[in-house]
């Protein structure tokens, strides 16, 4: 059975989700990812004392947050957009607040988990990571839309390129 126009533009951002909330369960936590991640940083910085080791846990930890909402935002305009193409900034607003109100609900979700804390903090770089997603594609959005009328507009193209 095919699934509607509408649904399928839904289902890449619905299952994203979904591995979100896998990460946030006890099997993410830091105490657990700490067995595996922190002995391969002490493989890649054999010098490393288990106070830095612990920092660049913490630092890969707050990075996935930042990541996964970046792709978050992503998934959640191309499903906003429909068949439509090319970038809208309501698009972008929309993404960016259901991914914030999905952040909200992680961390409400996580206090309930003994291993995991939940912090407004973890919510708002969530929040970065969707808007910089926005942002990253508007910048690339405008730069297709130059690159497309330089090339259908005589004499749009620089100096250097036009011959003399």
């Amino acid at each position: 059975m095919l699934l509607p126009v509408h649904a399928k533009n839904w289902l890449p951002a619905v299952v994203w989700a979904c591995v979100i909330s896998v990460l946030s369960t006890d099997v993410f936590s830091s105490q657990h990812t700490s067995r595996f991640i922190i002995p391969i940083l002490h493989w890649i910085f054999p010098h490393a004392g288990a106070e830095t080791l612990a920092l660049m846990h913490a630092i890969i930890r707050k990075s996935a947050h930042f990541t996964e909402y970046f792709l978050f935002s992503m998934l959640l305009l191309r499903a906003l957009r429909g068949e439509d193409r090319g970038w809208k900034l309501r698009w972008a607003i929309w993404a960016v607040v259901i991914a914030a109100g999905y952040a909200g609900l992680d961390e409400f979700h996580q206090s309930f988990v003994p291993s995991r804390t939940a912090s407004p903090w973890d919510a708002l770089l969530d929040t970065v990571g969707a808007s910089a997603a926005q942002i990253f594609l508007w910048i690339w959005h405008v730069s297709r839309m130059r690159a497309a009328s330089a090339q259908t507009i005589p004499g749009t193209e620089s100096r250097a390129e036009r011959p003399e």
